[in-house]
């Protein structure tokens, strides 16, 4: 199909949703309810074709699937389905005194036609839960899946499609031309969840209609390690972390900074546990996960060449695919940062461990940089941890562990300057997909006259006793 073709089937699929939605067809909340329980009967009822599509992108397991996406996504549904009627119903608020009689409120409405591109590396999780979200909210949404993950993305296509008629819910599958064509047309919000450099296209691209924009980005997340840490522990939860999805997760620790005095443990204690999680070698075992593609397979392989490694470093062709696995990897570096995987996100299975003598060198070295995603701290001091959490920003984290602080609908999940912004998750979700209207609801009975014309010495002298 040309590019014209292209565009003109993405225009009318975006024209008929905008439609729909004039229609009211979106805006009960019982229509809503409903749509996120037929959902997920679905989901659950495809769970094996679901688990298979995934298994096939990125040979991941059936059990890390399940744990870390379709697991989480029907959590998620069952929470929205849930509280989706408390949460829609007016929030009322204190009317001043000036205003008397009067009944303050607001009022959630949606947005209208919104889209969501997701990534292809949690391509389920990323892709589900903001759709969730817009379609709590009484949304149209138009959700494109990335091209590098295609089994996964006709797995959703087929799901939504068995659920939703395309004018109120649609998957556009394909690359780059798609993106572009879709970035062309005026939404009423959009979600994107990818690289910096493209959320910066996103968002210059939606300025062009004022269109406000969700980006959850990425970035290096460093990860502190200070000499009360449980050191056995710490490198138990910070394996499991770089190893969860090959290190291809947008909060996996990043690189490692940790304590002088206990640096040699840690790395002896990271070795035992990468051994322990994936055998003695990890590119045999069948529950590693693969690097996506030739090209990041490739990238990954560079950032080790010529590098100090105090573990790891082998990889292996995949002759199933045009990619392969890399083994987890520590990479030795100092305060100079001069890796080259410190050089970039890395987004795969390397940690760079890098020495401090001071806690403040750790905070300053994390200052120097731009605001991650998440930053995890392993610490057992409380001094240590109210420094560290009241000089450095970040999206988000955890205090002795890794990842785990996105897996909750009780608190929303979000990047701050270059590693995002706004946020999604349980409520959250529902909020980031909706207007809240401001409504006061004045009475007929009194009409207080102090604010009309002719302004006098008296209505004076009761607006300042009204507004003080």
């Amino acid at each position: 199909m040309s590019t014209a073709a292209n565009t003109a089937k993405i225009q009318e699929a975006v024209a008929r949703q905008r439609a729909f939605f004039q229609t009211g067809a979106t805006r009960p909340v019982a229509v809503r309810v409903a749509a996120l329980k037929r959902l997920k009967r679905e989901m659950q009822a495809r769970e094996q074709i679901l688990l298979d599509a995934l298994q096939a992108d990125l040979h991941k397991s059936h059990f890390e699937g399940y744990m870390c996406e379709l697991g989480l996504n029907l959590d998620e549904l069952g929470y929205l389905a849930k509280n989706l009627p408390r949460w829609a119903r007016p929030q009322y608020h204190p009317t001043p005194l000036a205003q008397f009689k009067s009944t303050s409120y607001q009022l959630a409405e949606p947005y209208g036609v919104v889209l969501v591109m997701s990534p292809w590396n949690y391509p389920y999780l990323l892709s589900l839960d903001p759709l969730f979200g817009a379609i709590a909210a009484g949304n149209c949404v138009v959700l494109k899946p990335s091209a590098y993950a295609p089994n996964t993305s006709r797995a959703m296509a087929e799901l939504i499609a068995a659920v939703f008629p395309p004018d109120w819910v649609t998957v556009i599958q394909g690359g780059r031309e798609q993106n572009a064509a879709l970035l062309d047309q005026k939404f009423d919000h959009i979600f994107f969840t990818g690289s910096v450099d493209v959320g910066k296209m996103v968002m210059e691209k939606a300025s062009r209609h004022l269109t406000p924009v969700t980006l959850e980005l990425g970035g290096k997340s460093p990860v502190i390690v200070d000499r009360t840490a449980n050191i056995p522990l710490t490198a138990r939860r910070l394996a499991f972390g770089k190893i969860l999805n090959a290190g291809q997760t947008c909060v996996a620790p990043d690189y490692c900074l940790v304590d002088r005095t206990v640096r040699d443990r840690l790395v002896e204690e990271l070795k035992k546990q990468f051994q322990k999680m994936l055998g003695e070698d990890p590119l045999a075992n069948d529950n590693f996960v693969r690097i996506i593609n030739r090209k990041h397979y490739n990238r990954l392989q560079g950032l080790l060449e010529g590098e100090n490694l105090l573990y790891g470093g082998g990889h292996r062709d995949d002759p199933d695919s045009d990619s392969g696995w890399i083994a987890p990897t520590l990479v030795a570096d100092t305060l100079e940062g001069a890796s080259k995987p410190m050089g970039e996100e890395i987004f795969g299975p390397i940690l760079p461990i890098i020495p401090y003598d001071s806690l403040d060198q750790a905070i300053s070295f994390i200052r120097q940089r731009e605001k991650p995603l998440a930053l995890y701290l392993f610490t057992r001091c409380h001094r240590v941890k109210d420094k560290v959490l009241n000089t450095c920003s970040f999206g988000g984290g955890c205090i002795n562990d890794t990842i785990i602080h996105l897996a909750t609908h009780h608190m929303p999940f979000g990047g701050v300057g270059q590693s995002g912004m706004g946020s999604y998750h349980g409520k959250k979700s529902f909020e980031t997909f909706s207007h809240y209207r401001s409504i006061v609801d004045k009475a007929t009975w009194l009409d207080l006259p102090m604010r009309y014309h002719p302004y006098t010495k008296l209505n004076g002298f009761l607006v300042r006793l009204f507004i003080h």
